[in-house]
């Protein structure tokens, strides 16, 4: 007789994993075993992850994975930035400011700093002495990226910097800002206006507003800054003036990966809350796992996260061999992060009214992947590439 091994969404291979890299994760899984899932809940209620804990991550060498060697990093692949994502994804979405740190800001340090630049903050970063932040949102500009109103005018040899940005990531502790700014208000088309400038803490004029209050994630601080004639060196410029458009749009194929991940491992973390708790939870004599309903619930909800895992697998190989896959990334930001929203409401009506209750992790994941739809580009804006990538 042969015995069928059941099926576990779960627990797949990663068809870009070597032994290092399950190394690599298995030591940073113990860590956040260590160091963040007993905090989390607190970190929560704070709003804020404490520097401490950047710093602990820059020891261990978790920070900034795939930064060359001379800079302190390990030198790493892709695969490690999607490990360091996914792990940091898995205890709660309020811990991705890391990620954003170190796989989405500093490459662009990376591929556009002068050497000059990457030795002063590389280093810093790795270590979790610097964090960084990018700004790019203002309050009146989202999607529209080309019409940002934050200009950095040309004074001798320095730029004045003047403008609002919000929704910033990592807004409250960073130390190094990479700002979007029009040092051409008058380019057309208005992309080629756009310049990437370095401000740093403490630089005159430059000031935080609010730590906004977000409906989810809110260990992840979220702020408003403030540029008020500030003043910085040309030195300070990031990659050549008016190529700053040019430079963020070769970086978000990978940004929007990063995103999908944080969409399919929330999607991933909420079938294995609700499994778990089906299966032990009774209704009328037995468990709630027995009813039809819940069954066709969860049968449909595995199906979907393992269409997810596949496709977001093949998207971070395709990446890795430098493939221009720009259709498909959209399709799955799109397609995975609503899929991710969708069935958190429905695992959480699967856990009844402990669903509600903020003791029971189900309440959190379904306040923090509601963002997941919005940021790194909406799911409209996703749609549009898609359709004009069909030649529509």
């Amino acid at each position: 007789m042969t015995i069928t091994k059941a099926f576990n969404p779960l627990k797949q291979d990663r068809p870009y994993f070597t032994e290092e890299h399950i190394m690599f994760r298995d030591s940073l899984r113990k860590f956040l075993e260590k160091e963040a899932i007993p905090y989390y809940e607190q970190w929560e209620e704070d709003r804020l992850v404490p520097r401490s804990f950047w710093t602990k991550l820059g020891e261990n060498g978790f920070l900034c994975p795939a930064v060359s060697e001379e800079y302190g990093g390990a030198g790493g692949d892709f695969a490690l930035s999607i490990i360091l994502a996914e792990e940091l994804a898995r205890v709660g979405g309020g811990l991705s400011g890391p990620s954003t740190h170190s796989n989405i800001i500093v490459p662009y340090l990376e591929s556009f700093g002068t050497e000059e630049q990457k030795q002063k903050y590389l280093p810093g970063c790795v270590s979790g002495e610097i964090i960084t932040a990018i700004a790019m949102t203002e309050p009146g500009t989202g999607s529209d990226l080309a019409n940002i109103t934050t200009t950095a005018v040309k004074d001798g040899d320095s730029y004045i910097i003047n403008g609002q940005k919000t929704f910033i990531t990592n807004g409250i502790h960073s130390d190094l800002i990479v700002v979007a700014c029009k040092t051409d208000p008058h380019a057309n088309p208005p992309h080629k206006g756009v310049s990437l400038i370095l401000v740093d803490r403490g630089t005159p004029g430059f000031s935080r507003g609010r730590k906004l209050k977000k409906v989810g994630m809110h260990a992840q601080d979220t702020a408003e800054l403030i540029f008020e004639d500030v003043k910085v060196p040309v030195s300070n410029l990031l990659g050549e003036e008016g190529k700053g458009f040019r430079y963020l749009m070769t970086k978000l194929q990978q940004e929007r990966i990063l995103a999908t991940i944080g969409g399919q491992v929330a999607a991933e973390r909420m079938l294995e809350l609700t499994l778990k708790y089906v299966k032990e939870r009774e209704a009328f004599g037995k468990p709630i796992g027995k009813f039809q309903n819940t069954q066709f619930k969860l049968a449909e909800i595995a199906t979907q996260v393992q269409l997810g895992r596949t496709f977001v697998d093949q998207l971070i190989v395709r990446h890795q061999n430098g493939e221009d896959i720009v259709t498909e990334v959209s399709m799955g930001k799109w397609w995975i992060t609503d899929m991710a929203r969708r069935i958190s409401s429905e695992c959480m009506q699967l856990h009844g009214g402990y669903g509600y209750m903020e003791e029971y992790e189900i309440a959190r994941r379904y306040r923090d992947i509601a963002v997941s739809p919005i940021f790194a580009g909406t799911n409209e804006i996703m749609k549009v590439i898609i359709a004009k990538q069909l030649g529509l």
